[in-house]
């Protein structure tokens, strides 16, 4: 059984395409509570960290290692700090001192708010402070901030959220962690026969059945519509064209006011009878144009193959 080799061991062109531990991302997120760190934690979910909530302090170092082994998406974690937890402890800057000696990059996020908007805040859901105990709303949160005052100091990216809403907090951390890519809204039109029921997801539904049905062109019967006789039998009947750009339109006008609404996946549903040549042909014509005017979608048919 051979040992295993540290990067030292390497030889040198291993030693270049090995993985460091900076390699993974890491970020860091605590703050008050009710400053909105659930939120921030959604929002890294969306642009792809894999995000492990009310983590230990003390697990830090544990978490990043085991997110450096497991590679993948892994590579790309946030740890979410919470003084409810009994391992917390104030020392952060210790516990990231300890992340970048074994190598690791964090990047630490502080939320935080007004006093006066986290009390009311609380009164909104009817919960109480964490740290309260049997003083008021606002022992609790000086308590937190005197407890977090040096990971405050400490952060990379602080966070005021007092004026902010939930959407545009969500799009606060996607334009620091996401990139252009992870933020853009991704489309899927999915082709589907209604005799075989709606797509449950379906954010728009497309008729088809108002054209021609190729079924009944025995030449065409047994074809589908991603096949170029049927595409161009059902795309060349009248008002075809007129329908594809209609919707084309319909989609394009929509698409910034979703990414801003935090959407990231929109479903087009294209139906006919039984989801095999019209739909079939509309959805791949569909998907084409929107990629043409820049938006990412693709293609799909759910019903194809069942009859």
């Amino acid at each position: 059984m051979s040992e295993a080799r540290t990067a030292g061991d390497l030889g040198p062109s291993e030693a270049e395409t090995a993985p460091a531990e900076s390699d993974t991302s890491l970020v860091v997120v605590t703050g008050l509570s009710g400053g909105g760190r659930s939120t921030v934690a959604r929002a890294l979910e969306n642009v792809g960290y894999y995000v492990v909530d009310n983590l230990p302090q003390a697990l830090l170092l544990d978490m990043a290692e085991l997110a450096f082994k497991a590679g993948g998406a892994a590579r790309r974690t946030a740890m979410v700090l919470d003084v409810r937890s009994r391992a917390f402890s104030t020392d952060l800057a210790g516990a990231i001192r300890e992340l970048r000696e074994r190598g690791f990059s964090p990047r630490v996020v502080f939320v935080d708010a007004d006093d006066e908007v986290l009390i009311r805040r609380f009164e909104s859901v009817r919960r109480s402070h964490p740290l309260q105990g049997d003083g008021r709303l606002a022992d609790g949160i000086a308590v937190e901030r005197t407890l977090l005052e040096e990971a405050r100091e400490q952060a990379d990216v602080i966070i005021d959220t007092s004026h902010l809403n939930v959407n545009q907090l969500r799009r606060r951390v996607e334009e620091l962690f996401g990139g252009e890519d992870a933020r853009r809204l991704r489309i899927t039109v999915i082709s589907f026969g209604f005799k075989y029921g709606l797509p449950p997801d379906a954010d728009f539904v497309m008729d088809a059945r108002f054209l021609p049905n190729p079924y009944w062109v025995p030449e065409l019967r047994e074809h589908t519509g991603r096949e170029e006789a049927v595409s161009a039998y059902v795309l060349g009947q009248e008002g075809a064209d007129a329908f594809v750009a209609g919707y084309a339109d319909l989609v394009n006008a929509t698409t910034a006011g979703f990414e801003r609404e935090g959407k990231r996946y929109l479903t087009v549903a294209v139906g006919c009878t039984g989801g095999k040549h019209r739909s079939v042909a509309i959805a791949e014509e569909l998907a084409a144009r929107l990629r043409r005017s820049g938006i990412a979608a693709n293609a799909q048919h759910r019903d194809l193959g069942r009859e």
